[in-house]
């Protein structure tokens, strides 16, 4: 069952919340108006607005979900800011790795970080480390991805915000792509999404298109070519495969 609108997840976790721009995908970011609305709203979690807050109320939460889920970690911020000690995340990735029966989908725009702390930390197999990769300027995130020691790597370009020829795909799992939405939102080609579809094809990556956004997000929809793109990488169908083993055999 899916918590969230996010079409690529069924659940977000927060541990942290707020965060600071770092590139030109951070410019109309969703996560800071959405923070800023709930603390005019009184909701206690988001009393410091935007600004970077941990809560270690919120590590284990994920134990109380009984209902396997695959689950967005930090919507609300980036696990890897500059600002959040080693300890508190590796507090998190110590919940990740007990909750085998969840996927967690890790995504960062602080790859630099996430490369070195990764290292020395365990990663189970459930566990899927991403990078944000809006323009062709941000290219270099890709290699530090490559670093993570995680099964499953993806790329999110949303918002693309440019062409993005000859990525290096090796090693990556899944590239999710979206246009910017809201009443900022910056222009996209459709021959970008077109390009990056086919370089995923040539790399046998799996290719999700979530949206072309805009003012009208609706309406404007998520089919390419009057075709629905959500594909998933192989390791969901293997996680769905454990869990229908375990309710057999329960």
């Amino acid at each position: 069952m899916r918590h969230t609108k996010i079409e690529w997840t069924e659940r977000t976790w927060n541990p942290t919340t707020g965060c600071s721009k770092v590139s030109a995908g951070c410019i109309n970011c969703y996560a800071c108006s959405l923070a800023n609305r709930l603390k005019a709203m009184g909701v206690k979690k988001y009393r410091n607005g935007f600004s970077l807050t941990t809560h270690p109320g919120e590590i284990k939460k994920p134990f109380d979900w009984k209902s396997p889920s695959v689950i967005f970690v930090n919507s609300m911020s980036d696990l890897f800011h500059e600002d959040i000690p080693d300890s508190f995340i590796s507090r998190v990735f110590e919940t990740m790795n007990e909750c085998d029966q969840h996927i967690f989908q890790v995504l960062t725009k602080r790859t630099e970080r996430m490369a070195e702390f990764c290292q020395k930390t365990r990663i189970n197999n459930h566990i899927w480390m991403g990078t944000t990769v809006e323009s062709s300027c941000y290219l270099n995130r890709i290699e530090l991805l490559r670093r993570v020691p995680a099964r499953v790597r993806f790329l999110s370009i949303e918002p693309i915000l440019s062409d993005i020829p000859n990525m290096d795909l090796t090693e990556i799992s899944w590239v999710i792509v979206g246009g910017e939405s809201g009443q900022q939102a910056r222009p996209l080609k459709k021959e970008w999404i077109e390009d990056i579809q086919q370089q995923c094809r040539a790399s046998n990556v799996h290719f999700f298109f979530k949206q072309w956004g805009g003012m009208r997000k609706k309406q404007n929809g998520n089919l390419l070519n009057g075709k629905l793109y959500q594909d998933y990488p192989d390791e969901y169908k293997e996680w769905e495969r454990m869990l229908n083993d375990r309710e057999l055999f329960a």
